[in-house]
């Protein structure tokens, strides 16, 4: 499928994005683990704060997991005080997710942590590194497991 070449160039590029990725979320691990928390715990509250008010129906489609995959970080999130689960206004059917002021406050230490290791990655590549890293990512976030590009 490709040449001996390509092929290390490729593998290559899987080890910088899996041990990048494992740099990239360290700090923020070991800080949701004194709470008793994990990365999940993270990705649920950051994009409860990125749209406060999101359903949960919303959240599960933007992950794109499962409800039973979300039911308990999201609980453990209420338990803890970081997250507000309350009825929409309109439909009380649906579940409506906002960060308290103690959620809010861990979501922005935690991604700062990470914001400021991009800030640095940028920085040290070049005037184009973040440009590139944006095409590189989006074009990744665009494939499904199936290899079939999202709408």
């Amino acid at each position: 499928m490709f040449d001996q070449n390509r092929e290390a160039a490729l593998r290559q590029a899987v080890e910088d994005l899996y041990f990048g990725y494992r740099a990239f979320t360290a700090l923020p691990d070991e800080m949701l683990a004194t709470s008793g928390l994990g990365r999940t715990h993270h990705r649920v509250l950051y994009f409860i704060c990125r749209r406060p008010g999101i359903s949960v129906g919303e959240l599960i489609a933007l992950l794109d997991v499962t409800k039973q995959a979300v039911h308990r970080p999201i609980k453990d999130l209420e338990d803890r005080g970081l997250v507000a689960n309350a009825a929409d206004v309109d439909d009380r059917r649906v579940r409506r997710l906002t960060a308290t002021d103690a959620g809010v406050d861990l979501e922005r230490r935690l991604t700062l942590s990470q914001m400021d290791m991009l800030d640095d990655a940028f920085a040290a590549v070049g005037p184009d590194g973040e440009a590139i890293w944006h095409a590189v990512t989006a074009r990744l976030a665009g494939r499904t497991a199936r290899g079939v590009d999202r709408p």
